[in-house]
């Protein structure tokens, strides 16, 4: 009974914030909630948590601060390059543009800017789109209650492709669609990733520390990335045939950036190969440092 009222209180409290402050967009912020899920879900203090965690929080927050210093490095990001590698992938289904041009010329034409004509796909793009910043370390939460072994075989795998994505931004800085579209290569495009959730009043809010912005991440997705993550994690751990339907999130993902001007398709797609390399690493850590072991030290 008091694990049910804890619980209720807390999902009370967290419903209001994001109502109220935002959603948490943060790593540490995402965290600091999670524990207090733990706190209400034990009944107890939970001191084991912020130990469990604060290397991996560490690793986060200095991937957001590297992230956000790369684009100012003088490298002169690949605006051309995508476009080419969209428009031969458009091809290959009948079409004759980038992929992002033709969602936003069919599902949204000239009110793309607007807010009078919002249709259901714009409220389910943001959602998605939002659900980027939580859902792998909510996943990350969860499992710390109920397995701190296989919490620790995901978290590693969640950080391991943040950094491959990192490495990708150094190697091969890209412009996204929208900035294309500015620079005159591209027709004009809207970067509505959050429009459904403005015209809702509901707005994503940083904590702590959420990292530095950089314009020119965009090779590969780290959205694609998680979501490809999140899905493939849960087929080779889950058993039962739902679990397939967990592609269509990396799907939605994908959808959702190519038709918000956020990526192209082909950034996208190399989202989901750095989840399989990824997952490729954390296998091997795993074989080399197995979670179960370290935890029962631990």
């Amino acid at each position: 009974m008091r694990r049910t009222l804890a619980v209720a209180a807390y999902a009370v409290a967290l419903l209001l914030w994001c109502w109220l402050v935002g959603i948490p967009n943060d790593p540490i912020g995402v965290a600091l909630w999670l524990w207090l899920l733990a706190i209400c879900w034990r009944l107890d203090w939970s001191w084991q948590f912020p130990r469990d965690w604060w290397p991996w929080l560490l690793a986060l927050a200095v991937y957001g601060l590297a992230r956000g210093v790369t684009d100012d490095w003088g490298f002169t990001p690949h605006e051309v390059w995508p476009i080419h590698a969209d428009e031969w992938l458009a091809r290959l289904w009948g079409g004759e543009t980038v992929p992002t041009v033709s969602l936003q010329h069919h599902l949204c034409a000239d009110h793309c800017a607007g807010y009078e004509q919002l249709r259901w796909y714009d409220f389910l793009a943001s959602a998605t789109y939002a659900s980027h910043f939580v859902a792998g370390l909510t996943i990350a939460g969860v499992l710390w209650i109920r397995d701190r072994g296989e919490w620790l075989r995901w978290i590693r795998r969640y950080v391991t492709i943040s950094y491959l994505a990192l490495a990708g931004y150094i190697v091969f800085p890209m412009a996204p669609p929208w900035m294309a579209a500015q620079d005159g290569l591209l027709p004009p495009l809207v970067r509505n990733s959050s429009r459904g959730f403005h015209d809702l009043g509901i707005e994503r809010t940083t904590m702590v520390f959420g990292g530095l912005a950089n314009r020119t991440a965009a090779m590969p997705s780290l959205h694609c990335g998680f979501a490809f993550l999140i899905a493939l994690y849960a087929v080779t751990r889950l058993h039962g045939w739902w679990r397939w339907l967990l592609l269509l999130y990396p799907v939605a993902m994908a959808w959702t950036l190519i038709y918000s001007a956020e990526h192209y398709l082909v950034d996208a797609i190399m989202g989901g190969v750095a989840a399989a390399l990824a997952l490729a690493i954390g296998a091997a850590w795993d074989r080399w440092r197995p979670p179960e072991r370290l935890v029962s030290a631990g």
